[in-house]
């Protein structure tokens, strides 16, 4: 995941998933922009740049467009609420902000819609996925990517890793699948004994009711997710736009309309066809564990 510093370009991403969620409900409460716009006192411009993502909504207004669509959902009305606040950069509270030197805005959005996520869906070529990974692994990682020339950079960065793991065990925990390479489970990340910790964790995370592991095999061969590492993200509401994170050497790139959603989602049902079962990955996993390559 791109962690690299911040750069001067704000990203929208945040604004314009909260924009397709309220153009899907007001789509479906059957109001035009014009409506919304006369329940608001407000133009159709406006609505039009909120549903775009080009207009922050301030908390009064989301709360009048939710009455016009009928919505009074409390869970709904709170990760909405936490959406519109993340996607307003002066008004963001979330506990990664106390990180912004070493994190890149790409990433800092990333963590502010997993936060509110329902379920993470992802394919890692070459690492385990940074929602499994122990202290140590995460470590080794980041000396290795040479972003930061500071151990205490490093170490905050590490510190923002493990805390994302906190929704994991949460009273409403997030859902995690991850499908992962059979060469991510034998690259000696941190060495042999770091790697060994890191099979024995993977292998404890994946008896957890809310997350699953499976393995791509070698004997597999040549698939459609060999191009590279991504992160699908899924909401509670129905109403709500999955979005996908890929990565790349230069940073991360969202991908958030439904066509190029879509294309991620037919990758990911794919893959996770050709990998083996969580059993049968778990097998692997301490097999490799037991033997140390």
């Amino acid at each position: 995941m791109g962690g690299e510093k911040p750069s001067n370009t704000p990203s929208t991403v945040l604004g314009r998933q909260l924009g397709d969620e309220l153009r899907t409900m007001r789509e479906h409460a059957g109001l035009t922009t014009a409506d919304v716009a006369s329940g608001l006192d407000c133009t159709k411009g406006k609505i039009s740049r909120i549903e775009n993502g080009r207009t922050p909504v301030r908390s009064p207004d989301l709360a009048a467009m939710l009455r016009l669509y009928a919505v009074d959902d409390p869970a709904t009305t709170a990760r909405l609420t936490e959406l519109a606040r993340a996607a307003n950069k002066r008004r963001r509270t979330g506990w990664w902000n106390e990180y912004g030197d070493v994190l890149a805005d790409t990433y800092r959005d990333f963590i502010a819609l997993e936060a509110v996520a329902s379920s993470v869906r992802t394919f890692q070529s070459q690492t385990v996925p940074a929602l499994l990974q122990t202290r140590d692994y995460a470590r080794a990682l980041s000396v290795a990517s040479r972003r930061w020339k500071q151990p205490e950079e490093i170490e905050q960065f590490v510190s923002v890793r493990l805390t994302r793991q906190n929704r994991l065990t949460e009273d409403d925990p997030l859902s995690v699948w991850a499908v992962l390479a059979e060469g991510a489970l034998r690259q000696q990340v941190g060495g042999p004994s770091v790697m060994r910790d890191q099979l024995d964790h993977l292998a404890r995370m994946a008896a957890k009711p809310n997350v699953t592991v499976q393995v791509v095999p070698f004997r597999v061969g040549a698939h459609a997710s060999m191009a590279g590492p991504y992160v699908l993200l899924g909401f509670p509401s129905d109403t709500a736009l999955d979005v996908v994170l890929v990565d790349n050497p230069s940073g991360s790139m969202w991908l958030e309309r439904a066509p190029e959603v879509e294309v991620y989602v037919d990758l990911w049902n794919d893959v996770r066809t050709k990998a083996l079962s969580p059993v049968e990955s778990l097998e692997l996993i301490n097999s490799i564990k037991e033997c140390g390559t």
